[in-house]
């Protein structure tokens, strides 16, 4: 029995060097860039942020009055051909409101004057060139609050394809460069990673629009630039 596994055994003795020896080579050489990629399309969709506040004595009735406001501000988007899935409630806040009195003594005294509730709409607008008449409305309805406004893209999968190509290609590109400066050759690609960033919204603020006006807002889409950035490790020869 011994002498059976006798082979087995300085079989495994002369294989774990040569293991180990595999495991101690060095890393081949290998060169580490960065590229960027950009590609522009223009916004089919935007997204409105729409605030009612409305202030009352008590906050039942100024979730009453609320309530009524937002509920005119939907219609008219319904109206305006907004679908049910694209109107979508952000937050409702309810935040008392004090008065505060300084004393002799230093301390203040808070009395409370009302109940201010706040509702935040977020509505999805699919036809662009729509947006500032659907704010007028907002507007005139009773949108009080400050909100925001982000020009998007439904589905921006190939934008976004267009930017990573551009961004592999400028990477590519920085390697050749540095590589003929270095005197070597590029080979294999080891690793890509890649890190999209999206358009950032643009704020606005409601107060700004004239309700009594009776135009609608001017509301230029521009375009949207997606950019993508990659990281590409190549080997050397």
């Amino acid at each position: 029995m011994t002498r059976n596994l006798l082979p087995i055994a300085l079989a495994a003795a002369i294989a774990f060097p040569a293991m180990a020896g595999a495991a101690d080579l060095p890393t081949p050489p290998r060169i580490i860039v960065s590229g960027e990629g950009e590609a522009t399309v223009a916004p089919d969709l935007a997204v409105l942020t729409l605030s009612v506040m409305r202030e009352a004595k008590t906050a039942r009735a100024a979730l009453d009055a609320n309530n009524d406001a937002m509920a005119a501000v939907i219609a008219a988007m319904k109206s305006a051909g907004i679908k049910d899935r694209d109107l979508q409630t952000a937050g409702i806040q309810i935040n008392p409101r004090y008065n505060y009195t300084n004393k002799p003594d230093g301390s203040q005294e808070a009395e409370l004057i009302a109940y201010q509730v706040t509702n935040t709409l977020s509505v999805r607008v699919r036809d662009v060139d729509k947006t500032g008449e659907i704010l007028d409305k907002a507007v005139s309805l009773g949108v009080n609050q400050g909100g925001g406004i982000a020009f998007t893209n439904d589905n921006p999968a190939a934008t976004v394809t267009e930017a990573r190509k551009k961004a592999v290609a400028n990477a590519m590109a920085k390697a050749k460069t540095l590589a003929q400066a270095a005197g070597v050759s590029l080979g294999r690609v080891l690793e890509i990673t890649d890190q999209n960033i999206a358009p950032t919204p643009m704020p606005i603020n409601a107060k700004a629009f004239d309700a009594a006006a009776g135009a609608a807002a001017p509301v230029q889409a521009g375009e949207n630039s997606y950019n993508v950035q990659v990281t590409v490790t190549f080997e050397l020869k």
